[in-house]
């Protein structure tokens, strides 16, 4: 009988405070570094909550833009924006030599995460910033992204990341945080959401259609009002389904 295991991560670090509920729940989790939300002391405290739950690190880089929590697009010279992943993941890094943890992955929040998703330039760009880092940690991204295709050739190692409390449009882009159906709350709606992602590869978008999708990790948002509550209920239901939490 088919079985399968599928890593779930949060985004944590973002001023919730809810982390000590979230990670016993999770495979790993992105942690803000300090463009949208985080510092030092954030971060510190997030990784040692994870050590202790043998959850996986990784960067959460971001615009660096605490005003509109980095889910606004912005123009700023290139060297600018740069300088500041750079700054994040450096400080994040710093933090993972201290305590002693391996970082794991890298994955960009909100607007950068979507506009390197579609937008070639930036994408190179980003992936400049952080090629020091190309044969030691994964990079979350989206399938079928313009990232994940450039990253790729460039000798990235990839995981493909799936959204299991946001809607998709028919292109797989998330639909906008400014409709009304842009989220999943309900954590029944959750499982029959992620379920086809992980068993079938294809995902229901807003369109009623069914289109291709792979995945090898599940994003629960930190700051989703139901998180919690979302992720207990997956441990409890997932197993049903011969579904298996990585950790």
């Amino acid at each position: 009988m088919e079985s399968w295991s599928i890593n779930i991560n949060c985004d944590v670090g973002e001023g919730i405070g809810n982390e000590a509920e979230l990670l016993p729940f999770i495979s790993s989790c992105n942690i803000a570094c300090g463009g949208h939300a985080g510092d030092v002391l954030s971060i510190t405290q997030i990784v040692k909550l994870a050590k202790t739950h043998q959850v996986k690190v990784g960067a959460h880089p971001s615009y660096p833009d605490t005003s509109n929590f980095g889910r606004e697009v912005m123009t700023i010279p290139n060297s600018e924006l740069g300088q500041s992943i750079l700054k994040q993941i450096r400080m994040f890094d710093e933090v993972l030599k201290k305590e002693k943890v391996e970082f794991h992955h890298i994955k960009a929040h909100g607007a950068l995460y979507n506009e390197t998703a579609k937008n070639e330039k930036l994408a190179e760009l980003y992936l400049e910033t952080i090629s020091k880092y190309r044969s030691k940690v994964y990079l979350y991204v989206p399938f079928g992204s313009v990232i994940a295709g450039i990253a790729k050739k460039k000798g990235f190692k990839l995981m493909y990341e799936a959204f299991g409390d946001r809607n998709y449009n028919k292109d797989l882009s998330l639909v906008s945080r400014k409709l009304d159906n842009a989220l999943i709350q309900q954590p029944d709606k959750v499982l029959h959401h992620i379920l086809p992602i992980i068993k079938e590869g294809t995902v229901k978008v807003v369109t009623g259609e069914e289109i291709k999708i792979m995945a090898e990790t599940i994003c629960i948002h930190g700051d989703t009002t139901s998180a919690l509550e979302i992720l207990m209920y997956l441990s409890k239901e997932l197993p049903k389904y011969r579904v298996e939490l990585q950790k």
